[in-house]
């Protein structure tokens, strides 16, 4: 996420966060902390089934310190997109360009986006596109606390484009009406650049794009919500009313903080919304009370609460298989 002024950090505060109602559980702290490297599956065989293994491996990996903080740039967001493109040729994910890339240069260096594309099965719907995004880019340093000065940044958002890679992967081998975009952003950070060329990018080229679905800092879970996650944007569009509806249960609501500090500008959603006047918003659980290491050194794996995590995604997935097969554009802009 782009940077928060620091009045609205002022709210931040340490929670002991508590994933309630959970099915699968990895360790006794439930809101991540200090987290076993071993996590044992547990989940209901009548349920979508996300792998709380790959979840882990995945979000550690984003988050590790070969990575360097992922700083668009770097030699260790190479490496991040190496292995995002990695997990999608293995997985049947084809590139959308000649390669999964989409290049821009930003200060003085060379950002990429990294894009999977997995083609519509319906002849009359395939040439409609959703997107699902995430950017993953990161600060790479951060404010020293004590010998410390490497900011991973697990939640912020190692935890988005690890969900994003994950219903990559989960969607790979279904049939869908209507075509995805798996993209993931660099130079968020740095001002929504990634998101802002790519966008501008299939503008031009006349995608016919129906809802863009960005996913940042989603790796703790609220508390005393009756909602998984908020979205920006709220009152912009249908797109919450009728994503519960299609989940069958109440995925996504109304956070107040989230207008308040106008974050539907703050995410890679917002050059979607700009170039394509279409519903183009983000979801994230990072609601100003729950998660103390926004840009900080200590954002890092072992703060993530892989089960919440995975149980989210699953929770996405039903919204987004209807958002790809309905017949008609049911979401709309208000």
């Amino acid at each position: 996420m782009r940077k928060i002024k620091s009045s609205a950090l002022l709210v931040v505060a340490s929670l002991g966060l508590l994933a309630c109602g959970q099915s699968k559980s990895v360790t006794e702290n439930q809101s991540g902390a200090g987290a076993s490297p071993e996590y044992i599956e547990t989940n209901a065989p009548d349920k979508i089934f996300i792998s709380e293994v790959e979840v882990a491996e995945t979000l550690r990996y984003l988050s590790s310190e070969e990575l360097q903080g992922r700083k668009t740039g770097t030699d260790g967001i190479e490496k991040a997109a190496q292995y995002i493109e990695k997990v999608f040729k293995e997985n049947g994910i084809q590139p959308y360009y000649e390669t999964y890339r989409d290049s821009f240069e930003v200060k003085g260096v060379t950002g990429y986006n990294v894009i999977g594309y997995l083609e519509g099965s319906d002849p009359e719907l395939k040439d409609e596109f959703i997107i699902v995004g995430a950017h993953y880019d990161h600060i790479g340093n951060g404010k020293p606390v004590g010998e410390d000065t490497l900011a991973n940044g697990a939640n912020d958002n190692a935890s988005g484009t690890t969900a994003v890679m994950e219903l990559a992967k989960y969607f790979a081998d279904k049939k869908l009406g209507r075509s995805i975009l798996f993209t993931l952003y660099s130079a968020e950070e740095m001002g929504l650049v990634g998101s802002a060329h790519l966008a501008n990018r299939l503008k031009q080229e006349n995608l016919d794009l129906y809802v863009m679905f960005n996913i940042e800092m989603v790796g703790v879970p609220m508390t005393d919500k009756d909602y998984t996650a908020y979205i920006t944007g709220f009152e912009l569009s249908n797109l919450a009313e009728k994503f519960n509806t299609y989940s069958g249960e109440k995925v996504v609501g109304f956070l107040p903080q989230a207008q308040e500090y106008q974050l539907f500008r703050r995410s890679d959603n917002y050059p979607f919304y700009e170039e394509f006047q279409i519903p183009a918003q983000t979801i994230s659980t990072f609601d100003f009370t729950n998660y103390a290491y926004y840009h900080h050194v200590s954002d890092e794996f072992e703060e993530m609460n892989v089960p919440f995590m995975t149980s989210l995604i699953e929770e996405i997935i039903p919204g987004i298989t209807a958002m790809a097969n309905s017949p008609e554009r049911e979401i709309t802009m208000k």
